[in-house]
């Protein structure tokens, strides 16, 4: 009896300890976000990604145990510019978690503290899969990740004021050593300044606008829209009068649309991992773009 006692006993303490240095518990839509936030607060934080690299995230089913998570956050990260609309607004509504509704400080939009591209002059359902505050692939410039790093300190900062000075102190170590990186990134990616290229799906504006590449044609008649053989021959059509150098998908999306083209005007096919954990070599925010530009550029000396 006495070594029951003393096994609840011990159980208790550990309870009590793990209660009194309770990590700051941080709900991600996408890893590229995860994979930040845990960059931001290291053993502050636990961090659960909502999704992984080989989904979608357009289209994600409300599970019941996305709603458990969220009902348990301090702080919810994600994208926003309606890249969740799917199903994050039904998560947020079933949690029941105050917190983290939209106007709260456990609430953060990734897109709100960047310039969007392709920016809609209109909007109709019609044109496809557009989303009215502009493209929210944000995460393929490292640029774009600086600026969300510098916010997303400061809504940690406001969410667990006893920890600020360690959520600043991780901040300028991360920004210093990004900085480095993307001056390593940029200097490698030089050859690939100006080169033409098909992407699968427009999800690479970002990338395109940081590494100077010209996106030609896209494979999807529409955003959103999977290609039919009359547009891909379309676009076989209009690449041969104007030469590429390669076609480019995301590491979720099926490659025969690629393949084809790859195929036929005979280009490299290139899956980029998209998001961190995309490709076996993309474990994390640095690796992710190392992983990028060594596709990109393999790519090149390939079609060359």
């Amino acid at each position: 009896m006495k070594t029951i006692y003393q096994a609840l006993a011990g159980l208790a303490l550990v309870v009590s300890v793990n209660c009194a240095h309770a990590a700051l518990n941080v709900f991600a839509c996408e890893p590229e976000w995860a994979a930040l936030s845990q960059e931001l607060a290291g053993d502050k934080a636990s961090v659960f990604s909502a999704t992984n690299a080989l989904q979608d995230v357009h289209h994600i089913e409300a599970k019941p145990s996305l709603v458990a998570h969220l009902r348990r956050a301090d702080l919810l990260v994600c994208t926003g510019s309606e890249l969740e609309i799917g199903w994050l607004p039904v998560v947020l509504r079933q949690s029941g978690n105050q917190k983290t509704q939209p106007g709260k400080p456990g609430y953060f939009e990734a897109a709100q503290f960047v310039k969007k591209l392709e920016v809609p002059t209109r909007l109709d359902r019609a044109d496809g899969d557009v989303h009215p505050g502009g493209n929210p692939h944000i995460q393929t410039d490292p640029r774009n990740i600086a600026l969300v790093a510098d916010a997303l300190t400061e809504q940690l900062k406001q969410v667990d004021a006893a920890n600020a000075a360690y959520y600043q102190q991780r901040h300028d170590a991360f920004k210093a050593k990004w900085s480095a990186a993307i001056a390593k990134w940029e200097k490698e990616a030089a050859p690939l300044r100006g080169v033409p290229i098909v992407v699968q799906h427009k999800g690479f504006p970002y990338l395109e606008n940081w590494l100077g590449m010209t996106e030609v044609a896209s494979l999807e008649p529409k955003p959103g829209v999977e290609p039919t053989a009359a547009h891909l021959q379309d676009v076989l059509n209009q690449i041969q009068k104007q030469p590429v150098k390669m076609v480019i998908r995301a590491a979720y999306q099926s490659d025969r649309p690629s393949k084809w083209l790859s195929d036929h005007a005979h280009i490299p096919a290139v899956e980029l991992p998209f998001t961190v954990g995309g490709t076996p070599a993309s474990g994390d925010l640095y690796s992710f773009f190392d992983d990028t530009i060594a596709r990109l550029l393999a790519a090149l000396k390939k079609g060359a």
